[in-house]
Formats: C-alpha cells, structure tokens, sequence
C-alpha cells in the first residue's frame, strides 16, 4: 500500500492561508494600510473598484521598497518587523507575519510598484495567482502602490460568497475609519468608482472625528488623558446627548492597533450607568498605550483580538477613567470613596455631587416605603380602587356583561390557524362578537371554552411584518408624497447601508433618492405611516439594520420586522370598537398569527376550567 500523506504544493498551501488571512475586500484593505502606515507614510490614497472586487489599490508616500525587498514581500512569512521568537512577543508594528501580501497574491492579481528616496528607478512586478508575471525597472516617486485586482478569480466557488457591493463597501469603510482614527497625524483618501468619499488632512483626533461623522462635532466629545503605572489611556468620550440605540461607534486602540474587546467595551459603557439609558450605546474613540511584552496581538490571524496580561485591572482603571470624565461634566451618582476604583487614580472621581445623588436616593426610599407596606395592603389598596372603580360605574354596571353576548364563537384550536380565523368570521356575520380593551394594551373577547386575550402592539407587529413582507416580494405599498421634500445627510458607513437596503424600503413607501455625496433626499413616506420626523425614521431603520444584520434573518424579513416594530401601534394606544376588530380580523388573516416576528406571543387563551381553577 503506498503511502499517502505529501506536502502540499506551495500556492495550495498560499491559497489555504488566504482563506483565514483574506475573508473579503476589507481584508485586503486593511493589510494594506497597515503596511503603509508601517512604511511611515504621511499620506495615504485607497482607490477602489466595486467595493474592492474589480479593484483594491492603496498609494502612499513612504519609504518604499529596494527591488530585492520588493521580489521578497511576496514570499511566505517573508517579514521585516521580527528577527527572534522574542520579537513576536513585543510588537510595536501593524503587520509582522509576513503572510498578507502572500496570501493576497495567491487569489488576485497583483501589480507593485515601489520606489525609495535614496533609488533613481522603481520597480515594478506583476503576479497572477502567486506566479510572477514581470519584473522590470519603471520610473516611480517615493512611495508604494499596490493594486488587488480581480479578488479570487481564481476561486469561483470563494468569490461566490462575497456579499452585494454596498455590505463588501461597508466593511471597507469600518476599515478605513479605524486606521484613520488611529492616526489622525496621516492624510486619508477614500476613492470609490471614480467617486471621492473622503479627503481627510492631518488633524488632531477631535477634528478627525468631525471629518469621519458627519453627526459628531468636536463640541459633543469630552477629552480626557489618563496615566497609570499599567496603562497610558487617551482619547475621547462622546457626551450623553450622542449617544445611539445601536452599537458600531465604538473605537479601543491598543498601542494604535484597533481592537474588539466586550470586556473592555463593557468597563466603558459601564461607566455611562444612569446617564444614558440602557438601550443606548455611547460614542468613544480611546488608545490605550501598553509595553508591548503585556500583551499579546498574536491570537488570530486578523489580529483585532488580543489578550492582557492584567485584564481585569485595565477594566477597571477604564472604567474608573469614564466616571471621573462624566463626571466632571454631568451630574452622577457619588461612589464611596473606598470604591476599588479609587485605587488606580490619584484623585476622586466625582466631586460635589453628593447633593444630587442623596436628593435622589431619598425619592426612591420614599417610593420604596409606599409600594412595601406588605401583601395585604397591597391588596387592600388594589380592593379600594376596585370599589371606588365600581361606585362611579353603578349606573352602567349592565353594560359590564355586554361582553357576554348570547351568540359565543367556538373555540380557537391550539394549532389549526384557519379553524381559528374560521371562528372569527362566523361571529363577525353574526355581529354579535365583542372586544374589549384592557388598559390601553389587551384586547378581550369571549370565546366558546373560555377567554381569549390579544397583545395589541405583538398582534400589530405580526400584521405590519406580513403586509410589509409581501410588499417586498411583489405588493408595493403607495407613498405620501411630501409637500415640501427633506434632505438628510449621512456618514459614510451609514450611506453605506442606506444604499444597501433603499430598493427594497422603496417598495414600502419610502421615496428616497440620492442627492450628491453622503445626501438624499427624502420625497415620500408610506401612506399609512404616521412619522413626522422623517429623518430620524430613516436613521433608525439604517441603526437596527446596522444593529441587527448578523441576524438568521433574511434581508427582507429584518427589513419588515424592523418597519413593523418600528410603525405598530403601541401599548397605552386607545382602540376603537371597529379598530379592534379589523385588529383581530387581520391578525388571524396571517399565516402565523400566535406569535409576533420577535417570537413574543399574540394571543393568550383562557379555558373555563382555567378561571374556574383560579377561583378555586
């Protein structure tokens, strides 16, 4: 038997490390900046091509590369940034495998060119699937440029699974943002088909922010600049008034390399506690500068997960660091001074705002003492209401049993949806079938085994998803058109977004067109819809998209459930007798009319050995 275990070739071996170094255009993107800011640039230039399909090329004025250096990149763990195992325990450079650029020449189409300041030629080499092509002298100014042509032509099968332009687009731009904020002293360009999207100067990092969010300026960002015995941490906090339902704006830095740390994000949102809500996320841009030998960058292979030598006392210098910024600024609670977040800063915290925070501990002790007077008070209070309920209705009391109307509907199986929507429409011709509303919330209605309960605001979700679903797919929904159209203008990322979900929100009402870089222009919203501020609408539906796109939803489906969230009436809405029966016709005209598109459920029945139970 002969034996079967051989090396592999070299540019399987090169295209099989591609798969875990190159996912798609961002990828690339990002190595590439990363070796220009290593090569020392003051300027960098990314050109793009159908979100970096056709096209990935990236110019700056750096160093450059000798010709023997530019022949060598291209090989496997050919590196410049470490010489020893040491080394790789103390990186201070972006890049340092030696694999990107091999990888990257093994799925594309590569052409560099590349000269330094002390060389009087340039060289230039063109590489097609990790096979050099050319390799000749060129005329070139100080600098590298190197173009990604044609991302896995040779890997239909990989170059299926990249997204639509505007999501491959969109990662691009996260990429982009994060090595512009880590070094704001570097000039940016952002090109997209012929389309400039960005021109970023040198700045310092408020103004660079200003340049990259359009809806952050510099007068929303509190500065602040810590140093520790651990850490050195810089930046900047957004203040409570920016903060967004979704997350996304959220910017660590670990010695200039951005990061994705949820322990870390945690320390610094934690620090926001009773001063934004819970459902809101705020902005920071924050670099922690760390001796390199403390942490490790070297634990995946896009290196934006790292791990600390002492993590949980860097959570708690960042988290100590937000309160004292806030507050400094706004109002907070008072912490004990012997709070052991005290320990890693040399002063307090928060200052003079014991005032404010005994004034609301008091009202809470008194709301508290109000609501502990035991069960049977509670109950005594909840009988006394009943009673003074039932004294100003004694005149009306027959009017209570009108629900109990002689015709009684049968009974909703548990799992026989037409049956059910059968049952309503046979009470409804005999018109005798009743609703009533429960506290603004509840819709009631006699059913043959009992009660039958509806959740007016899930049962509206499931309506508005199914309605909005099948518009979608092939029912536009008319606009209202605006007397007077509104312009908005977004950020790059949001644009993004915007143009990757405006075919199908324009099935739904909306009339949105673009209007030059970054601005559209808003002309209708769905007739139905009643929404007077339409770019807040609009930011919201590109904020959960944002939010929740990573969902096992569908585009569609996460479009429709995010509008039908979004429009469906809520609980403390007043309903019509007639509104709540379209309500309950209309939800058990739905294909699945027990749950809503979050899974909470719509309906709740009742049997009368359930209420005879609960009498005992």
């Amino acid at each position: 038997m002969s034996d079967i275990i051989k090396l592999l070739p070299e540019h399987v071996a090169n295209q099989i490390a591609a798969g875990e170094v190159i996912q798609r255009p961002a990828s690339i993107v990002k190595e590439l900046l990363d070796n220009s800011i290593d090569a020392g640039a003051t300027h960098i230039k990314l050109i793009l091509k159908d979100a970096g399909k056709a096209l990935v090329q990236v110019i700056d004025n750096g160093k450059g590369m000798s010709e023997t250096d530019a022949r060598m990149c291209w090989e496997r763990h050919a590196t410049s940034k470490i010489k020893t195992i040491e080394d790789v325990f103390k990186i201070k450079t972006m890049g340092f495998r030696g694999e990107a650029l091999a990888s990257v020449a093994s799925v594309a189409q590569v052409e560099l060119k590349t000269k330094r300041n002390e060389d009087t030629i340039g060289t230039y080499i063109l590489i097609e699937g990790s096979n050099i092509i050319k390799h000749e002298a060129i005329s070139w100014q100080t600098g590298t440029s190197i173009s990604v042509k044609n991302l896995f032509f040779n890997i239909p099968a990989r170059r299926n699974f990249l997204k639509s332009n505007p999501v491959e687009l969109r990662h691009i731009i996260d990429e982009f943002t994060r090595a512009a904020l880590a070094n704001p002293h570097i000039g940016f360009e952002l090109w997209h088909n012929d389309d400039q999207m960005h021109n970023l100067k040198p700045a310092d990092l408020a103004f660079r922010i200003s340049d990259l969010f359009d809806d952050k300026k510099p007068d929303d960002l509190l500065l602040f600049e810590e140093q520790t015995t651990i850490i050195n941490a810089s930046g900047f906090i957004g203040k409570p008034q920016i903060a967004k339902k979704t997350r996304g704006d959220q910017y660590i830095f670990v010695n200039n390399r951005f990061i994705k740390d949820a322990y870390l994000n945690h320390a610094i949102v934690s620090g926001f506690e009773n001063i934004i809500a819970k459902d809101q996320y705020p902005f920071y841009c924050i670099n922690i500068e760390i001796d390199p030998s403390k942490v490790d960058v070297n634990i995946h292979p896009t290196k934006t997960e790292v791990k600390f030598e002492d993590e949980r006392n860097i959570y708690q210098i960042l988290r100590a660091v937000t309160r004292k910024v806030l507050g400094e600024n706004f109002e907070t609670p008072t912490l004990d001074k012997s709070y052991e977040d005290n320990q890693f800063l040399n002063r307090d915290l928060y200052n003079n705002q014991a005032t404010h925070f005994n004034n609301i501990q008091s009202s809470e002790t008194q709301l508290v003492g109000k609501v502990s007077g035991g069960k049977n008070d509670w109950l005594k209070n909840e009988y006394a209401s009943s009673r003074n309920f039932k004294k100003q209705q004694t005149t009306n009391w027959e009017d209570l049993f009108k629900i109990a109307a002689p015709d009684i509907p049968s009974e909703i199986p548990k799992s026989e949806n037409n049956v059910a929507q059968q049952t309503l429409i046979e009470n409804n011709k005999q018109t005798s079938q009743q609703f009533l509303q429960i506290q603004q919330t509840y819709i009631a209605t006699q059913i043959k085994s009992g009660l039958l309960l509806i959740s007016q605001q899930a049962a509206h979700e499931r309506i508005l998803f199914e309605k909005y679903l099948a518009a979608i797919k092939q029912q536009p929904i008319a606009s209202q058109q605006k007397l007077f159209p509104k312009a908005i203008t977004l950020s790059a990322i949001d644009e993004s977004i915007l143009l990757e979900i405006l075919p199908e929100i324009k099935t739904l009402g909306f009339d949105v067109n673009e209007f030059g870089k970054g601005t559209f222009v808003v002309n209708g919203v769905p007739a139905e819809m009643q929404y007077s501020n339409e770019h807040e609408l609009i930011l919201d539906l590109i904020s959960n998209y944002k939010n929740n796109k990573n969902l096992a939803d569908s585009k569609h489906e996460l479009i429709a459930k995010i509008l039908a969230k979004k429009a469906a009436i809520k609980a403390g809405t007043v309903l019509a007798t007639d509104e709540m029966n379209r309500m309950v016709d209309e939800l058990f005209a739905c294909s699945e009319p027990k749950y809503s598109p979050d899974g909470k459920a719509c309906l709740l029945t009742l049997s009368m050995a359930d209420l005879a139970n609960m009498f005992k």
